[in-house]
This record gives structure tokens, C-alpha cells and sequence, in this order.
């Protein structure tokens, strides 16, 4: 079940110094990536803020992901890039994508077509909730 990208065209601005990345440098140089060279990645639903699912990203998954319009991951199972919702028609389109504040994950707001989850449920946490003991501020 592989979801290939199609060719991405080359960003607008100055690339990485380290030719194997195809990321603008001030980007690159901020990714703090783990030690497979990846970056987690939080998909959240743009309008609604339904946090949709974490998916991981290299840098030619977020430089993708950047000029395309569509979210596109690493996987670290089959060890390729999978553009969401090539095979399931459950697309997601980018809306924005942020770096947190300690350069390891990403924010990546799309529009959401249909199921999130390889489930088929809306998102990757529906119905997955732990009984817990709640807290409250005084």
C-alpha cells in the first residue's frame, strides 16, 4: 500500500547548505530530527483543530509537503515516502505547517477528506481514550 509523490518543484527561497537537503537553510538548520533523520509530525484539522493524527517526516517529506498542497510522510515501516490519501482518497491539503519551539515537531494545520486514520476513523484517537483521573486548577 505505497503512496508515492509525484516530483515536487524546487522552492523559491535558498536551500540548505548540506546539498542532501532540499530545504530552505533556516528551516533545515532549526529541524532538531531523531536519530533515523526524522521530525514528528501533528496533523490538525485546520478549521475545527481536531488533532487528526502524528505521522514522521524527513526532509524530503516536509519539502514536499511544503510545495505541493499535500501532506506527505516517511514511513518508518516500509522506509518510503507515502503521500496521503493516494490510495484511500482521504487527502489531507496543507493549510499551514509550523516548527515548535524546540525545532521537534511539526504542526502541519490541512483540510482533512474523509477518515484520518488507516482505521477508517475520522481521526487516529477516536474511541481510544484511557480512564484517567482528572485534575482541576483551583
Amino acid at each position: 500500500m505505497s503512496e508515492q509523490s509525484a516530483s515536487s518543484p524546487a522552492p523559491s527561497v535558498e536551500l540548505s547548505s548540506d546539498p542532501s537537503s532540499p530545504l530552505p537553510q533556516e528551516i533545515a538548520r532549526a529541524l532538531k530530527r531523531d536519530s533515523a533523520g526524522l521530525v514528528a509530525a501533528i496533523v490538525q484539522q485546520h478549521d475545527t483543530h481536531e488533532v487528526l493524527m502524528l505521522g514522521w517526516m524527513d526532509d524530503e517529506a516536509l519539502h514536499r509537503t511544503m510545495t505541493t498542497g499535500r501532506v506527505t510522510f516517511y514511513s518508518r515501516s516500509r522506509q518510503e515516502y507515502w503521500r496521503k490519501g493516494d490510495t484511500s482518497g482521504h487527502a489531507q491539503f496543507v493549510k499551514s505547517v509550523a516548527l515548535d519551539c524546540d525545532g521537534d515537531a511539526l504542526l502541519v494545520r490541512v483540510d482533512q477528506v474523509g477518515a484520518a486514520c488507516h482505521t477508517g476513523t475520522r481521526t487516529c484517537f477516536d474511541g481510544r481514550d484511557f480512564d484517567v483521573v482528572t485534575g482541576n486548577r483551583d
